[in-house]
């Protein structure tokens, strides 16, 4: 039974004298584990799309009522820097206060629309609710376990 420096030895003689690899490489560059990963990211997509599917996103159309003002809407205000530099960047397209502006205006009203939403959990069962997260961890193991290396059988070492 060779030990692991004669292993060493002999795959670096195989990789300088051109002679192909015994062992061909998985998941992560280590030896086997495509099959675990396939299986563990089938179950990754399937229990991430249950849980997914369990979450309900509605919007408030309310952008400044989320600090306690009573005023509906004041949407279209946040608006006015991304215009203005819009404007300054077809003056000059090289205007840094334009492309400022810009930039800037586009990530506020991003901002304002993800910050009007709400998201909400539908009701479901426990059982339902224990098997999509359950899915959706063992797919995560599955996964994390393929990329570690998978040990050698005796018969294929010899």
């Amino acid at each position: 039974m060779p030990t692991d420096l004669e292993k060493q030895a002999q795959e670096i003689a195989a990789l300088t004298t051109g002679a192909p690899a015994r062992r061909i490489r998985g998941a992560g560059g280590t030896p086997g584990g495509v099959g675990t990963f396939l299986i563990g990211l089938a179950m990754v997509v399937c229990g991430g799309w249950l849980v997914l599917n369990q979450v309900q996103v509605t919007s408030s159309y309310s952008f400044f009522g989320l600090w306690g003002w009573s005023r509906p809407g004041g949407f279209g205000l946040t608006l006015l820097p991304m215009l203005v530099g819009i404007g300054a960047l077809f003056f000059d397209g090289k205007s840094k206060i334009g492309w400022g502006l810009s930039i800037g205006g586009l990530l506020v009203v991003l901002l304002s629309v993800l910050m009007s939403l709400s998201i909400h959990w539908q009701q479901t069962s426990l059982l339902n609710t224990i098997l999509m997260f359950g899915i959706l961890a063992g797919g995560l193991g599955l996964v994390f376990r393929s990329l570690r290396a998978y040990p050698v059988d005796e018969a294929e070492a010899g």
